[in-house]
């Protein structure tokens, strides 16, 4: 040891302590003592708060503004005083026109023709157009910030380069936006207004709002060619669309016809899949659906156990806190019994959409199914309007699900509907265009489809066919536009081919002509093309592109018939005409509805190819177009070209067509960039880019989308020059929401602002 200290063993007796070690204990003790009687002496004495000398409040400099006499489109004139801190807006002021004026951004720029070859190669790209819906927000200053820089680079390498901005007319969100806005100010609809006073109406919406819009992209910097900017129904835009509809209705690629769709009550029109949100239920849960209102509740969010929203907020009812006659239940299944014709044997039955019970036309069982084999080829019974149902026999029956027998509703459900034309079934309709129930509904009819739900029950419960009703895991398909619930209709509709552009397509990633980045998403690509169905793109909607259509009127004319799908004289062997009555035509000689069909750019243009094709003269032909417009993407997916003036053969096709690159967010690559793939090929003969770069979307702390109504849309102006939250709060007063979605989106800004 160091010194002459020693340890105690277990059996040790203790050492005396040397002078040292006493003498440190004793500083120890001391020391401790001092520290005692200071905490003692602080614990009772009273707390003084000293005065803190007050903090200066912190000086709010202005931002300098910049003030020298330059005219729109000069020079900026720098030769004044610079401001004492860094100001954006002093800086960027005069430059961005200045920019504009001398044509920087044009690929003429330096050039005698945008045709003259450039050893240094070419780089176009289009802008994803956004709505007129409103304003931007940051997920298009993202967009804008990857593409701008791209578009830099290139320009900076020294090719001729051309970013070309543009502004979709975004046909059924804008009408929406322009009703509520009608509404909220004259408490009037559309229908008030008519058809040519409410497009009036939407273009001074979109003059106010487009104009915004390119006022942001300027303040963003965006290098755009603005001498080329288009907007989707501008009059170039609006022959292109004409023509590409002509054109693919001409070749058999654009045909009418009959199928289940996606149907909104609310805006009485189908709506596309994109607009489809699916709203996850658990069990029994109570939705507050548009024309349905709670009576005595907030049209507050709570969020319920029993729910999952994947997409965005709805209001929702707990159950918990009760319901009226006015609710709508979501999230049961119904089970009640048919009737066997002659037995009375039941066969029970299932759904989570009783109301369609209504439209009935059979029950299917599996063919192995040992409990309903005797009854395949039999009738059971509809209670309520007594129509025969047949039992039949169809393998997409799980036998171990349920009770193994599935009610068959052909013209309201995707999976009836092919279970229907398997066996040749009726498919009756239930519902009208607003969702209230049909004259073939017994004593429901002129009823609403969610209001006949209990009554349908209640006269099962009569009949002791009710059997119970008990919670189910279910998804509701909700309008992302008006919120209301969607249902699965039987329309007459406009319908592209798609299976030929999408193998296209397909050969075109797989052989290395079309290159996806990240390459990740060609497995979403190859699944989407490889399970493609045919394109609805009618809509039954005022603003838009009218479908340049016309329904032919043939004339019934005595000595006239119809055979092989056109009229003809009958003749005699001698080859003159034959007078008197001409025997009817058998059935199949009939022409087709969808072939009384002419598509032209004006009614004389299709008088004449009515005329041809029918073989029956002008002046007995009489036509009347389509009152229906395009899906907005239709008109979108022409974008890469129609842009450059096609179908003319303009210099800038020409030049710009094929692009280079395609720059947008991933959630469009089907909806936009596919569309945008098959038209190039189907009309130009070439891929409208090489590559498609997807970026991620922006979402709020929550990870939910912007939306207006949540008040998480952040404008990239704002970030730039700041905003207070009573000046967030004065935008929502300017904007289309009611009262209680105002109220709604204050919270979220509030919530949210730092």
């Amino acid at each position: 040891m160091a010194d002459s200290e020693t340890q105690n063993g277990p059996g040790d007796q203790p050492q005396e302590k040397s002078a040292k070690q006493l003498e440190k204990e004793a500083k120890k003790a001391a020391k401790l003592e001092k520290l005692k009687a200071k905490l003692d002496k602080k614990s009772s004495a009273p707390a003084v708060q000293k005065d803190k000398p007050e903090k200066k409040a912190k000086e709010t400099k202005e931002s300098a503004v910049y003030s020298a006499n330059t005219a729109p489109g000069d020079k900026k004139d720098i030769n004044g005083p610079m401001p004492d801190a860094y100001s954006p807006q002093y800086v960027e002021a005069a430059w961005y026109a200045w920019w504009e004026k001398q044509g920087f951004f044009k690929p003429e720029y330096g050039r005698k023709s945008v045709l003259e070859p450039n050893p240094k190669g070419k780089f176009v790209m289009v802008i994803p157009p956004p709505n007129v819906t409103g304003t931007l927000h940051l997920g298009h200053a993202l967009t804008n910030a990857v593409e701008d820089a791209i578009t830099r680079w290139h320009r900076m390498n020294g090719r001729t380069t051309l970013w070309n901005p543009g502004c979709d007319h975004a046909g059924i969100a804008t009408q929406v936006v322009v009703e509520k806005k009608v509404w909220r100010e004259e408490k009037k609809t559309r229908h008030d207004l008519g058809r040519d006073e409410f497009i009036k109406r939407v273009w001074d919406w979109k003059n106010e709002k487009g104009d915004r819009i390119y006022s942001q992209l300027r303040s963003l910097g965006s290098s755009f060619d603005w001498s080329r900017v288009r907007f989707t129904m501008d009059p170039l835009m609006c022959r292109a669309v004409n023509e590409a509809f002509i054109r693919l209705h001409d070749a058999g690629d654009i045909y009418r016809a009959n199928r289940l769709v996606n149907w909104s009550c609310a805006l009485k029109s189908a709506i596309s899949d994109i607009e489809v949100d699916k709203v996850e239920l658990t069990g029994r849960t109570m939705l507050s659906i548009p024309g349905y209102d709670q009576k005595g509740y907030e049209t507050n969010i709570f969020i319920i156990p029993n729910v999952n929203l994947t997409c965005t907020w709805y209001t929702l009812l707990n159950n918990e806190r009760g319901s009226d006659d006015r609710s709508v239940e979501f999230g049961v299944l119904v089970l009640f019994a048919y009737k066997a014709e002659d037995s009375g044997e039941e066969v029970v039955v299932a759904t989570t959409r009783v109301e369609t019970m209504l439209g009935d036309v059979a029950v299917a069982v599996h063919p192995e199914d040992a409990r309903y084999k005797h009854l395949i080829g039999k009738n059971l019974v509809h209670p309520i309007v007594n129509r025969k149902l047949p039992v039949i026999a169809d393998e997409y029956v799980d036998m171990n699900f349920g009770t193994g027998a599935v009610k068959i509703t052909p013209a309201h459900d995707p999976n009836d509907y092919e279970i229907g034309k398997r066996h040749d079934l009726p498919f009756i309709t239930v519902f009208d265009d607003e969702g209230v129930m049909l004259d073939n509904c017994g004593p429901f009819a002129g009823k609403r489809r969610f209001h006949v739900r209990r009554e349908i029950i209640k006269t099962l419960e009569g009949l002791k066919l009710y059997k119970e009703t008990k919670e189910h895991a279910m998804v509701v398909p909700l309008c992302s536009r008006s919120k209301d619930v969607v249902e699965p209709m039987l329309k007459p509709q406009w319908y592209i081919k798609c299976d030929t552009m999408a193998a296209d397509a397909i050969k075109a990633v797989k052989d290395g002509e079309l290159k996806i980045i990240p390459d990740a998403h060609e497995k979403t690509w190859y699944h989407w093309m490889e399970n493609i169905r045919d394109w609805c793109i009618s809509r039954q909607l005022w603003w838009g592109h009218r479908i340049p259509a016309y329904r032919v009127t043939l004339p019934q004319r005595q000595g006239e018939v119809r055979v092989g799908g056109a009229a003809r004289r009958r003749r005699t062997r001698s080859g003159r005409k034959k007078s008197g009555r001409a025997r009817p035509p058998p059935p199949h000689t009939a022409l087709k509805q969808e072939e009384l069909w002419v598509s032209a750019h004006t009614e004389e243009e299709a008088l004449e190819k009515a005329s041809v094709k029918f073989q029956v003269g002008k002046e007995l032909i009489s036509l009347k177009r389509d009152e229906d417009v395009l899906d907005t993407w239709f008109s979108s997916g022409l974008f890469p070209f129609s842009i450059f003036g096609w179908p003319d053969q303009t210099e800038d096709l020409q030049a710009f067509y094929p692009g280079t690159l395609l720059e947008t967010g991933h959630d469009i690559l089907f909806f936009w960039v596919a569309r945008m793939v098959f038209f190039g090929q189907r009309l130009m003969g070439k891929l409208p880019f090489k590559e498609i770069y997807l970026h991620p979307m922006v979402r709020d702390a929550h990870g939910r989308k912007m939306s207006k109504s949540l008040g998480n849309v952040i404008d990239p102006v704002d970030v730039v020059r700041g905003v207070t939250l009573q000046q967030l709060h004065d935008q929502l007063q300017d904007s289309n929401l009611d009262p209680k979605e105002i109220e709604k989106a204050k919270l979220g800004q509030k919530a949210g602002l730092p």
